[in-house]
């Protein structure tokens, strides 16, 4: 590639990094990341950065430049005037009338290169289709899906004599260790509460908001959660194919057990605040959030050993944890439909002036 896509694949990743979203509406200097809104250049303006824009439409109008990469997932573009960067359209269609100095790619979905189009690149198409008119031009290749490779017949080998039947070796069941896992789940207990106690020290309102998420809306959290476990290997399957969002996979990927990991602590920490509330005692938050966390993986981990059912308790409260996650982008933002007051700290008495 003329141009490498490292800048639009740092904007790609903030749709999975629990920081806010950046989002630019006026064109100028700087990268422009929309998720679900549509984005227009219009004539005369100049965009000195990368454009990614995911659920939504975008047209770059004639007289309009882009000086930088364009992505768009999930929506259509129109290019009337220059680009300067590579294009990727995955799940929409495009149609180019402009010059565009860098690859086209097309992932799913059609692209049109009108009489007045110049792709100064190469055109590469997987699941989709490039309908050119007469007129247009590229300098580089088109490369279309790979076809099927033809496998040349294998030739019949001769039947193998019959063996005589031998008797078999009575079998030793030595993988099922009961001890082994009992020690796992302790040990798996300890670590876990080990980074819920660091995470404390830095993250304690997160972790609250967290907690207060799945608390108050448990369905919902459940629902995310369910919604993410489902659709994340999808994703990552259709990035990994897609070749230039390999870093964005990799990075989702990682983010993935992060979430349970950071879900979980926030439920442990919610756990052990209403230990210490049922034995009336006051703990430091450090403290209380280590010992609820130990006993919440402890728990679910001795049932996620019961046969045919523990799996099931395990499944949701990692649905649980994850969804809450996910619905508060790691603690940084209030849940939808849901507005958690911050903790103010408390008054302090302040002695009269003599």
């Amino acid at each position: 590639m003329k141009r490498k896509l490292s800048t639009l694949i740092l904007l790609l990743v903030l749709l999975f990094v629990p920081t806010a979203s950046a989002q630019a509406q006026s064109p100028g200097g700087g990268d422009v990341f929309l998720l679900g809104q549509n984005y227009t250049l219009s004539d005369g303006e100049t965009l000195d950065g990368s454009l990614a824009v995911i659920g939504g439409n975008v047209v770059i109008e004639e007289g309009a430049k882009v000086n930088g990469d364009v992505a768009v997932i999930g929506g259509s573009l129109m290019i009337q005037g220059d680009v300067n960067g590579d294009v990727a359209v995955i799940g929409g269609n495009m149609t180019i009338s402009a010059e565009v100095d860098g690859d086209l790619a097309i992932i799913g979905g059609q692209a049109v290169l009108t009489e007045t189009a110049v792709i100064d690149g190469n055109v590469t198409t997987m699941g989709g289709q490039v309908e050119k008119e007469p007129g247009a031009e590229i300098t580089g290749t088109i490369t279309n899906n790979a076809p099927p490779v033809d496998v040349p017949a294998v030739p019949n080998a001769p039947d193998a004599p019959n063996i005589p039947n031998v008797p078999a070796t009575p079998g030793f069941n030595v993988n099922f260790n009961p001890l082994w896992n009992v020690l796992n789940v302790i040990w798996r207990a300890l670590a876990v509460a080990a980074v819920a106690m660091l995470l404390t020290l830095f993250l304690q309102p997160q972790l609250e908001r967290v907690a207060d998420a799945i608390t108050g809306q448990p369905v919902l959290a459940g629902s995310f959660g369910l919604l993410a476990v489902v659709v994340t290997p999808l994703a990552i399957l259709i990035m990994i194919v897609t070749l230039l969002l390999i870093p964005v996979a990799i990075v989702v990927t990682v983010l993935v057990p992060l979430a349970w990991l950071f879900g979980m602590i926030a439920i442990g920490q919610e756990v052990g605040e209403r230990f210490t509330k049922a034995i009336n005692q006051v703990w430091s938050p450090v403290l209380s959030t280590g010992f609820g966390t130990f006993l919440l993986v402890l728990v679910v981990g001795f049932i996620g050993l019961i046969p045919c059912v523990g799996w099931l308790i395990s499944l949701l409260v990692t649905l649980f944890a994850i969804g809450g996650v996910t619905m508060t982008w790691f603690g940084t933002r209030n849940p939808p439909g849901r507005l958690i007051p911050t903790p103010q700290p408390a008054p302090m008495d302040v002695p009269p002036a003599s």
